[in-house]
């Protein structure tokens, strides 16, 4: 029986299932693993059922025992996992993709909402009692007729399209590549960033994170957008330069922002806290039951196919 390490807690229900198939250790404190004990404790495993808040940089990686043959990462995303010391250990990365799309799909719309509307202002006032209604208080930005920029129209950012499109928003999005029309569904393309930001009345951050979207919506990328723009992050905290944004929050060149992610999780900037208008989020995207169940059952049949024959659909590397 193959013997596995999880680094974090799943729901038992995935825990159990992991206790049929392997000789599995748990974490059962949800201990965040330092990268030493990450290595301590796989010692004699042939493989890692790792998450985001584990750092597999290359000193950890080329430290893994030499029985590991597989980093089973729960998440879509696997930026925290050095790709190219896992390959030149020949251990396989694979990722979880497609089942938290609607999950994440839903924040990235919380988070275009409770940034236009005004939510955080809202809700402090509302616990308080703080508020008197009147014809102009709490006025926020209607999305009918508002044009969204998607920066990376994968499987989150179609499916944050299609709501927006049904609140009347007019969809505008830059990949690498246009997709065809029938997955365009009438959106926009752009072949460039700029050419995205300069439409975007909310600018909603999609894409996958690399070295290449490190600090992409920078200080300069935030001077194309329409003054007032509205600002959310649904991916990753790395793409966004935190300082940049801040300080268009400060010169009122953005209106609000909505961050589900943001750099130094969970370590918040404090400059985000002088902003009302900053709507901000505790990584909730995947954080339905449903999807982590089935985050956690695609992690497990990675590794199933992976020691079955060796390959893997969901291998990323």
């Amino acid at each position: 029986m193959k013997k596995i390490l999880v680094t974090r807690k799943l729901l038992q229900l995935n825990e159990d299932r992991l206790k049929q198939l392997y000789d599995v250790k748990l974490n059962s404190n949800d201990e965040l693993y330092s990268q030493k004990k990450l290595i301590e404790m796989s010692n004699g495993c042939d493989g890692i059922l790792s998450a985001l808040t584990d750092k597999l940089d290359e000193e950890t990686i080329n430290k893994l025992p030499k029985s590991i043959k597989i980093l089973s990462n729960f998440a879509v995303g696997f930026g925290n996992i050095d790709l190219d010391a896992a390959k030149k250990r020949d251990i396989a990365v694979t990722n979880t993709p497609e089942v938290l799309s609607d999950a994440t799909a839903e924040i990235g719309i919380l988070l275009i909402l409770g940034a236009c509307r005004r939510a955080s202002e809202g809700i402090d006032a509302a616990r308080t009692s703080n508020w008197k209604w009147s014809a102009d208080y709490l006025i926020g930005k209607q999305l009918t007729g508002t044009r969204l920029g998607i920066l990376g129209m994968g499987r989150i950012g179609k499916k944050i399209a299609k709501i927006a499109r049904s609140l009347g928003m007019i969809i505008h999005y830059h990949n690498r590549s246009k997709l065809s029309v029938d997955q365009e569904e009438g959106a926009n393309y752009h072949k460039d960033l700029k050419s995205l930001l300069i439409v975007s009345d909310v600018l909603s951050v999609c894409c996958p994170a690399s070295k290449e979207t490190v600090n992409l919506i920078n200080k300069e990328s935030l001077e194309y957008l329409p003054t007032g723009a509205v600002v959310t992050n649904v991916a990753r905290g790395d793409i966004v330069d935190d300082e940049a944004l801040i300080d268009a929050l400060d010169r009122r060149k953005v209106y609000a922002v909505g961050l589900d992610v943001y750099k130094g999780e969970p370590n918040l900037n404090p400059g985000y806290l002088k902003h009302k208008g900053a709507f901000i989020l505790p990584h909730l995207g995947s954080a339905t039951k449903q999807t982590r169940i089935a985050m956690a059952n695609l992690a497990t049949d990675n590794m199933e196919e992976f020691f079955n024959t060796g390959s893997c659909k969901n291998k990323v590397n």
